[in-house]
């Protein structure tokens, strides 16, 4: 195995003391600026390349420093491991070597074995902590999870926010518990069979307490971000700011023992050098697991619907391990919901649906009318387990004016069928906290900045962004604590109906799908068919033969599929109708959607049925049934 990385720059801890390392290009002098007991200031030593460093003795874990710049106010240092007085304060020194980590012989799970749980640690539990995420892991097993997915947690301002705010990149906030907290969560979930993502944002930095800078060319005027200033990955001096980044990847996944990163917004990462700073990040990353011994998988969310993403290197890709397919949401909850503003005017009806299935992006290609341009290239090439997808996520949910969830926008067999869309799919999947219950709280969009300019431009901000859906000014103010709390999962629903009968579809769900091989990623491309008139879906999927997943306006009189392969079909309309199920071999019914163990109490059950040829399904409205193939 190669040599495993080690962070050399903010403050290391040695064996008689501390040595401290910035890099600040445009300083003459720089100063570590020890606090509290033993105060002093230290004068570091710098270099042509712009960095300052040295060792002062005696320091130790949990002292208290920042850095001046050539006489110049205190201010945090960039690579702080922990920021216990918020943005504006002192960096903390801390030794990663403290924590007696006892998860030696976890190795991680393949990208195909993903089952992903989106969690935000301060509206997952009532204390908001990451000690308090831990008392719930054992449920997330119990259900059919594999991985947890944590939105960004580098120090942001204030108590309340959903991380994309974060400015100090290495520390991990410390109103969740701190570098200690988070280890002890990675830790947990490694003791209970669970992989840990950690959403990452390497597109833009947070507005306040946002020092760096005063640093260095951290930014860059060439390009521009909806979030603010670009990241400068290639302009002047932007080496130093590459290693900034990636180096801030390799630390999570080495100092935290953290088996994926999902990379937020990489259409918003600009880099024209010869070699794009992600497919280096990639490459960096892989070879710290390789060396570690551990499967570490990095994740793209992007708006490009490029499969450069997920392609290797040596044919021209980034080397991503997976990417988000918001094609596949934006499908399922236009046709659910019935939504067609913003770009859910690109969707609606059967057709996105049926195309996102068998070719995991619909805008491969096609005309956008709500870009009024060409988008997107196929990505037939590559295998499903290269692609996340879900039916709902922070994004989708927390970016509505009123942050409503599914289950406030559409009836229960609506939810059940969107589940089985979810869980019947060849893709990974993931689910967003409370989904598996129909939690009802909203999940709005926080804030608790200490600026009331940028407060006051953030509520604006929202009601700008909701226009071309037509949801009206009605939206909750982001500042205002209420708004987080009422955004807090209500766990104790999950023991009444209908929420135990949605939980129990969701829990069986997943069982099914680790039992059966034809639904685990990457086994095989689905063979997909539709009536966009009547409203139906029909999904092959597994031990196909076919070279590549396509989407037919038919069901053929006989699908390329062998014995232990699925078929999954859709109602998705409010009226029962037969579905045609291929009559290539007798099936098995495994699992509907409208069986007795996922209905209200009181609620009709309505019969599966097909008849003696095994070519028709009919099935009740917005209903979803899945058949195993069996041998003749």
């Amino acid at each position: 195995m190669s040599e495993l990385w080690s962070l050399d720059r903010g403050a290391r801890v040695e064996r008689d003391g501390t040595r401290f390392s910035v890099w600040a290009p445009k300083a003459k002098r720089v100063d570590v600026v020890l606090e509290g007991e033993g105060a002093r200031s230290v004068a570091l030593e710098g270099n042509e390349g712009g960095v300052f460093e040295g060792f002062v003795p005696r320091v130790r874990a949990g002292a208290d420093y920042r850095f001046r710049l050539d006489g110049g106010e205190p201010r945090p240092d960039p690579v702080s491991r922990w920021q216990p007085g918020g943005v504006h304060g002192a960096s903390r020194v801390v030794d990663p070597r403290a924590f007696r980590w006892s998860d030696a012989g976890w190795k991680g799970p393949a990208i195909a074995d993903y089952v992903i749980y989106e969690l935000h640690v301060g509206t997952f539990t009532p204390e908001g902590t990451f000690d308090a995420a831990i008392a719930r892991l054992g449920a997330l097993k119990a259900l059919g999870i594999t991985a947890i997915e944590i939105m960004p947690v580098a120090e942001f301002p204030g108590a309340r926010n959903w991380g994309y705010d974060g400015v100090s990149l290495y520390a991990p906030h410390s109103a969740y518990g701190g570098p200690e907290g988070l280890r002890r969560l990675v830790d947990a979930a490694h003791g209970a069979g669970l992989a840990v993502v950690l959403d990452v944002v390497y597109n833009h930095v947070g507005p306040e307490g946002n020092y760096l800078p005063l640093y260095g060319p951290y930014f860059t005027e060439t390009y521009k971000t909806p979030w603010g200033p670009a990241v400068n990955y290639d302009g002047a001096d932007s080496p130093e700011v590459r290693r900034f980044v990636i180096e801030n990847a390799l630390y999570w996944v080495t100092e935290y023992h953290v088996d994926a990163l999902r990379l937020d917004a990489i259409h918003g990462i600009y880099d024209f050098g010869a070699k794009h700073v992600l497919q280096e990040l990639v490459e960096r990353v892989h070879a710290q697991g390789e060396a570690s011994g551990r499967n570490v998988v990095v994740i793209a969310e992007s708006d490009l619907n490029d499969p450069k993403v997920v392609r290797p290197p040596d044919v021209g890709g980034w080397g991503f391990d997976a990417q988000w397919s918001d094609d596949f949401h934006h499908a399922v909850h236009a046709l659910l919901t019935e939504e067609d503003k913003g770009y859910y005017a690109d969707f609606g009806g059967v057709e996105p649906l049926a195309s996102a299935i068998a070719e995991r992006f619909h805008y491969a290609g096609r005309y956008s009318r709500h870009r009024k341009r060409h988008h997107g290239a196929s990505p037939r090439d590559v295998s499903g387990d290269h692609f996340v997808i879900a039916t709902q996520n922070h994004d989708q949910v927390g970016n509505r004016a009123a942050g409503e969830r599914l289950s406030a926008l559409v009836d229960f067999p609506r939810q059940k069928l969107a589940a089985a869309l979810l869980l019947l799919s060849p893709y990974v999947p993931l689910l967003f906290m409370g989904e598996e219950y129909g939690e009802t709280n909203p999940f709005q969009y926080f804030v608790s900045h200490g600026d009331e300019k940028l407060v006051a431009a953030v509520r604006e901000g929202r009601k700008k962004e909701f226009e071309a859906f037509g949801w009206g000014d009605d939206v909750p103010d982001p500042q205002s604590e209420e708004t987080f709390r009422r955004s807090k999962l209500d766990w104790p629903s999950r023991e009444k109906s209908p929420h135990r009968e949605l939980l129990a579809l969701y829990r069986d769900l997943l069982a099914l799908r680790k039992r059966e091989p034809a639904l685990r990623p990457g086994a095989g491309k689905p063979a997909v068919a539709f009536d966009a008139a009547r409203g139906w879906l029909a999904v092959g999927l597994g031990a196909s033969r076919q070279e590549e997943g396509t989407a037919s306006t038919a069901v053929p009189d006989a699908w390329p599929l062998a014995p232990g392969s699925l078929v999954a079909l859709y109602n998705l309309t409010d009226r029962e109708q037969p579905i045609p199920i291929p009559n290539g071999g007798p099936v098995t019914a495994l699992l509907s959607t409208t069986d007795t163990a996922y209905q209200p109490p009181g609620a009709a059950s309505a019969q599966r049925r097909h008849d003696a040829a095994g070519d028709v399904v009919i099935l009740p409205p917005y209903a979803a049934a899945v058949f195993r193939r069996e041998r003749r």
